[in-house]
């Protein structure tokens, strides 16, 4: 049977973040995929104004209407959701989870030390609940931080990031995918962590700075740990898309400033796997 992946989170209608990105790129990896649309925008925040509707009560509508139909999933991959969500989220994957099913959380919430419109500070204690039981987690700097109730910290160092990883494993996630590490000015990568022994992965960082780098990064994870990559090596991949992605984008950055443009990245990618 082939594998088929759900992913929950939102869906910008313009704009390559979140859904945009996470359907074209898991099925360009092979994977039969499934959404489940957390909310709704006319196009992504960055933009000077958008629509907004949230899809909560929806949601158990949906999933009794998947009971009924007997549909179920060999993975997981959660994106931006709203607090209201979590319960929800968490019921959908015990109750249609094929065994052995892969839970993969990005714990959207977070970037450059501040929590994003629209969240409050309970947020992060509530998204633990996701992130504990999972089988891999991808927080940001600033994501991590704000899961471990610590203060962000732009300033890294191998002893930093290490005590970090320690922390996010201690919440119950199999493995962590650190993200937006840097030990030099040029490189820019991750650090793995599987509970005894952290992986780096470092690429030549890039001179402009683009949105929807995270779920590109993300959903190439997800793409490759259902191919059969490790996670290490999921890691990699993931970096590597987004750089060549960023790459696609440099010529046209100032028009194309919304997203990069990963579509013409996805023969790269697959190149990899």
């Amino acid at each position: 049977m082939d594998k088929r992946l759900l992913t929950i989170q939102d869906i910008s209608c313009v704009g390559q973040c979140s859904l945009t990105v996470a359907l074209p790129v898991i099925s360009a990896c092979g994977i039969e995929t499934s959404v489940l649309p957390s909310s709704v925008l006319s196009n992504h925040t960055a933009f000077p104004s958008w629509t907004f509707n949230d899809l909560t009560a929806d949601m158990n509508v949906i999933l009794e209407k998947w009971l009924e139909l007997k549909i179920d999933f060999d993975a997981f991959y959660t994106g931006y959701v709203s607090k209201a969500q979590i319960p929800v989220i968490l019921d959908i994957m015990k109750k249609t989870a094929r065994p052995g099913a892969l839970r993969i959380v990005d714990p959207v919430m977070a970037d450059n030390g501040k929590l994003y419109a629209g969240f409050d500070s309970d947020f992060p204690k509530e998204i633990r609940k996701l992130c504990n039981g999972a089988d891999v987690i991808m927080p940001n700097l600033t994501e991590a931080g704000l899961l471990l109730d610590i203060p962000y910290d732009p300033v890294q160092t191998q002893g930093k990031i290490e005590k970090i990883l320690k922390g996010l494993y201690k919440l119950g996630a199999k493995n962590v995918i650190l993200t937006g590490c840097s030990f030099e000015e040029d490189k820019l990568g991750t650090a793995t962590y599987n509970g005894t022994e952290t992986v780096y992965y470092f690429a030549e960082k890039q001179s402009v700075s683009c949105h929807g780098t995270g779920d590109v990064f993300a959903s190439a994870v997800a793409g490759a740990l259902l191919r059969g990559k490790s996670v290490t090596q999921a890691a990699a991949i993931g970096a590597d898309y987004v750089v060549e992605s960023i790459k696609k984008t440099e010529a046209d950055k100032n028009d194309h400033w919304y997203g990069v443009k990963f579509e013409k990245a996805i023969p790269y990618l697959l190149s990899k796997l």
